[in-house]
């Protein structure tokens, strides 16, 4: 039966009970009664339609708190469509609410700012590093314009040429922004900001450290080149100026070794293809080795002594002799002759600590911050004299950041210096007796 049949069948079923009731009354009372009757029975009718009209209009005003009955007749069918329309528009709500929580939850993880704008760049929505990139509060700035929350000249320029194909680069205090802009449905936009300082600072220090490699290469080289131009014009040189030039060119080609091996090790380290191979290390057996080391460099010019008292370490034996044997070579180099050297091993509540103290310059603490920073020297000309390469303190960084450790640095001028090496209690190794 179509929708129609089934709207018209009871509408003619009521009208005819009207015309039946009429007549009956007619019949019984006469023609008027008869007529009063059915207009009764009509007037009735139309009564109850419009309760159940003023029931609908009030649910439609409020249909989260008006309830509307079962209804008579065709209102049982309307009533009853209405309420499954309510629901599956209940249902779309609570999907579209969870799909919305969803979306906003997977914006608020992105390592990217991201704010979303109508078409007249009022503020919708940001989620928390946008926040923090562009100075933005989406609880206090929701449905403010973002040229007035963002001023900055390039901002505004990008926004009013509509540039949008390049993106914008934004200096904003200690950060480098990128932005770009991208249009979003008829009436929305999206901006997004993505931070850039790290890859900057990351690119400068490539620069520099292939300037700084590049620079410490070159005067080896070109004192052997120099001496070597001057053997080869100058074939009857004594043999005591040959045997001196053969010396300084053995000495800077050992440099250029020393450097070429670290700029290798400290390439090792930072690359995340080669992690620690853990093994227990025997801390007594290191340091003692350290200490004979230091000791050979020293050639009796210092007094270097060592305190052995705390466990042995899960890590890489290798990589840890590289880091503490830096820090006593270190201190050999900038100790003067007669200082002393001591090395400490024990065991803190903390966790397992070095510390490596000598009585030698010490360092200004304007310095001790870069001290870590590769080819970074206090005293450039000093260095060359004690044949250091700039990379020994990058290196122990990057050991101790493979093994979880800190470094800390304490010095004062004239009185010595103290490296100290915090390692976390995990790092202790099983007592296997």
């Amino acid at each position: 039966m179509s929708p129609r049949a089934i709207f018209w069948i009871p509408v003619a079923v009521r009208f005819a009970l009207i015309v039946a009731v009429g007549l009956v009354g007619w019949y019984v009372f006469g023609a008027l009664a008869g007529a009063l009757l059915a207009l009764a029975v009509l007037t009735l009718m139309v009564l109850v339609q419009l309760g159940y009209m003023y029931q609908l209009s009030n649910w439609l005003d409020n249909p989260d708190d008006v309830r509307l009955d079962d209804g008579w007749g065709s209102w049982t069918d309307i009533f009853a469509k209405l309420y499954k329309l309510r629901r599956e528009e209940q249902k779309n709500r609570n999907e579209l609410a969870e799909w919305l929580s969803r979306f906003r939850q997977a914006m608020s993880q992105l390592p990217d700012g991201v704010v979303i704008m109508d078409d007249v760049l009022f503020l919708e929505w940001c989620n928390p590093v946008a926040e923090e990139h562009l100075g933005l509060s989406l609880r206090k700035d929701k449905g403010m314009r973002v040229t007035n929350l963002i001023r900055s000249p390039e901002f505004i320029d990008y926004i009013i040429l509509g540039r949008y194909e390049e993106p914008l680069t934004l200096n904003t205090g200690d950060r480098k922004l990128v932005l770009r802009l991208i249009p979003f449905e008829n009436r929305r936009q999206i901006l997004v900001s993505h931070d850039v300082t790290e890859f900057e600072r990351l690119d400068d220090m490539r620069r520099d450290f292939i300037a700084n490699a590049s620079h410490e290469l070159r005067t080896p080289l070109t004192v052997i080149n120099g001496f070597l131009e001057i053997a080869a014009s100058e074939p009857n040189l004594d043999e005591a100026t040959r045997q001196q030039h053969l010396r300084l060119m053995t000495e800077q080609g050992r440099r250029m070794q020393n450097l070429v091996e670290d700029m290798l090790v400290l390439t090792r380290l930072e690359s995340i293809d080669f992690p620690v191979r853990e093994e227990v290390v025997d801390m007594h057996w290191l340091i003692e080795q350290i200490e004979e080391e230091g000791r050979a460099l020293s050639s009796g010019r210092h007094r270097i002594t060592a305190a052995v008292n705390g466990p042995d370490l899960r890590g890489n034996a290798d990589e840890l002799r590289s880091a503490i044997g830096n820090l006593v070579s270190n201190a050999v180099r900038y100790t003067p002759e007669g200082g002393t050297i001591a090395i400490e091993w024990t065991n803190t509540k903390a966790g397992p600590r070095c510390v490596v103290a000598d009585s030698g310059i010490g360092i200004r603490p304007e310095h001790i911050t870069r001290l870590t920073e590769r080819f970074y020297r206090v005293d450039k000309s000093r260095s060359r004299e004690t044949q250091g390469t700039g990379l020994g303190l990058a290196i122990v960084k990057h050991v101790l950041m493979r093994h979880q450790a800190q470094l800390e640095i304490e010095s004062d001028i004239g009185k010595g210096s103290r490296f100290i090496i915090q390692f976390p209690r995990s790092a202790v190794a099983p007592d296997v007796g």
